[in-house]
């Protein structure tokens, strides 16, 4: 596949949330390729290093990996202010982490509710809160929350990750009219079934159930995190500077 290169990344601060595996190290491999300066946050400390080890042979230019627990708010203040002091502005701020936690809907406790909402929502209005200052400062700038398809599909094993998904698709709307005077540019990102190393393990462990679900996709192709990071580099990039309050499905058309 050739790839589309976005020249004017090149140098820009891109801060990428729950970076260290799946689509996140996609994003992460993705932009340092563009030639960005790449900060992420992962609570996986093991594999957020690796993925600066491998980067860094790759492109040349190692990322910066800041260990953070998203649900710990002042960790990820702090976090954000770390990157700031070495990096400068964040240009870019793609809100990735999440959890898709499977759920019965009888046996949700208040305290499982409160734990998906922290890692599927919570932080992501608080990364925001931290970085659109550093857009205003420098003009401008591209926010890419991560949604899903579930709550479009009404996947039934997923209420609360679905409520939370669809309330990222509000914040973005929401968001984008909010700062759109200051040029800061605001979409969400839907991806359908993609395949990580995590889905695999837990919740699509054989190919009989994977291709059950691609055989609705109008695309019979399986969906990769690659696909999702190609439409991220496009809207972080001055080819989308007029894209914005919009939510991407990128899931081959899934029905």
């Amino acid at each position: 596949m050739t790839k589309t290169t976005y020249s004017d990344l090149k140098g820009r601060v891109v801060l990428i949330t729950g970076g260290a595996s799946g689509i996140g190290a996609a994003f992460v491999r993705a932009f340092a390729a563009q030639g960005a300066r790449v900060a992420f946050l992962d609570i996986d400390e093991a594999a957020g290093a690796a993925l600066v080890a491998e980067v860094a042979a790759a492109s040349g230019a190692a990322p910066l990996f800041v260990p953070c627990d998203l649900l710990d708010i002042d960790a990820l203040r702090d976090a954000i202010v770390k990157i700031h002091r070495s990096l400068g502005d964040a240009a870019v701020l793609v809100n990735n982490a999440a959890n898709d936690q499977r759920q019965a809907l009888a046996e949700v406790t208040p305290t499982e509710f409160d734990w998906m909402i922290g890692v599927n929502l919570k932080h992501v209005f608080f990364a925001v809160q931290a970085v659109v200052p550093q857009m205003q400062a420098r003009g401008g700038g591209s926010i890419i929350n991560m949604s899903s398809v579930a709550w479009m599909r009404g996947a039934p094993a997923l209420p609360v990750y679905a409520a939370a998904k669809a309330a990222i698709v509000g914040f973005t709307n929401s968001l984008a009219r909010l700062v759109g005077p200051d040029r800061i540019r605001v979409n969400a990102i839907a991806p359908g079934m993609v395949i990580t190393e995590r889905q695999r393990r837990l919740w699509y462990p054989n190919e009989q159930s994977i291709a059950e679900l691609r055989i609705r996709q109008a695309i019979p192709d399986a969906v990769t995190p690659d696909d999702i990071a190609n439409m991220a580099l496009y809207l972080a990039s001055d080819a989308s500077q007029r894209v914005t309050r919009q939510c991407f499905q990128v899931d081959g058309g899934l029905g």
